[in-house]
């Protein structure tokens, strides 16, 4: 006797994906168990970086030339990873710049990484190339496919490898300007109240970066590095400009600007910072309507897709299981 599948739908084993999706939620509740039981607290690394770049603030003010180049720490895996490069002459000056900015951008302060960065997009289409390329052509898995799908995976593959590190710099990067960005508005309010007040420039971003560190902890991190380069370098438009450097915001551009001037010429910093955070509440508020009025564009698909189907077998089900009986009985 031949053996007899379960039920099916559409085609489809009920029990099998029944299976595969009861998998699904399983680990899904694996995850977000292990997610509340492993909370920790995100200002702890911030303020140990922030420590960090103060201790060397110091070291680069108070040290000896002999002293501050003990101070410098090495790493053995960078250092290699810089003499393959270099061996190679595909490391150059301007190359470790961009990386270090990006990585600045991304929150991430060690620039040593960016050697790592320009070393991943050597290695990770190698690696990757060649697994895929044995895959493809050394097994028996794409049998079926035609040469130039063959080639466009393996094609496919090495290009998105290559892009992988830059890849990951921009999601990181665009998260963390779009935090900053939500919370600059209540930031720049809070620099007119300490202004008005009359607390000098490095004491009113402390305050803020205080105020708003839990709230908007990537936007506290950077002003409180700011207000320490302000305390500790010699001139302080080079930390206003390390600010813009480090965010990739032109808003943050426009502060810097202001801050800079209000520095050079002594004009009041109270109004040209209220301005400033009236402009950026109308942008907030023009993004959101923006956002609001692509809704109902974006809303079509899946109205027509989930929502639809669902009503009309809803409303015309009874109705055609009525007719069916009708027929049927008659």
């Amino acid at each position: 006797m031949g053996q007899t599948g379960g039920p099916t739908l559409l085609g489809v084993d009920v029990i099998w994906a029944a299976t595969i999706l009861s998998g699904i939620a399983a680990f899904a509740v694996m995850v977000a168990i292990y997610a509340a039981t492993t909370v920790r607290d995100p200002m702890a690394k911030r303020v140990k970086a922030l420590n960090d770049r103060r201790e060397q603030l110091k070291a680069g003010i108070t040290a000896s030339t002999k002293r501050r180049a003990k101070l410098v720490q090495r790493n053995d895996t960078t250092d290699r990873m810089r003499d393959l490069l270099g061996s190679m002459k595909m490391l150059q000056d301007s190359q470790i710049k961009e990386a270090q900015q990006k990585l600045l951008q991304a929150g991430i302060r060690r620039k040593e990484w960016a050697v790592a960065v320009i070393f991943g997009r050597l290695v990770l289409p190698v690696v990757f190339g060649l697994v895929i390329g044995f895959w493809v052509y050394g097994t028996d898995g794409f049998v079926d496919w035609s040469p130039m799908k063959k080639y466009a995976l393996v094609a496919g593959t090495l290009i998105l490898a290559y892009k992988a590190p830059d890849i990951f710099l921009k999601n990181k990067i665009q998260k963390r300007s779009d935090a900053i960005r939500k919370g600059l508005p209540d930031a720049l309010d809070l620099l007119v109240i300490c202004a008005e007040a009359g607390l000098t420039v490095d004491a009113a971003f402390h305050r803020v970066a205080r105020e708003l560190g839990r709230g908007y902890p990537e936007l506290g991190e950077e002003f409180t590095l700011t207000a320490i380069e302000l305390g500790f370098l010699t001139d302080r438009r080079q930390a206003f400009e390390n600010l813009a450097m480090r965010v990739k915001l032109d808003a943050v551009k426009g502060v810097v600007t202001t801050m800079i001037q209000t520095e050079k010429y002594g004009t009041p910093l109270a109004s040209a910072l209220r301005v400033l955070s009236a402009e950026f509440r109308n942008e907030r508020m023009m993004r959101a309507e923006e956002k609001a009025a692509r809704l109902p564009a974006i809303m079509t698909v899946p109205l027509i897709l989930f929502i639809l189907p669902v009503l009309f077998i809803v409303i015309l089900g009874p109705a055609a299981c009525s007719i069916k009986d009708a027929l049927l009985s008659g």
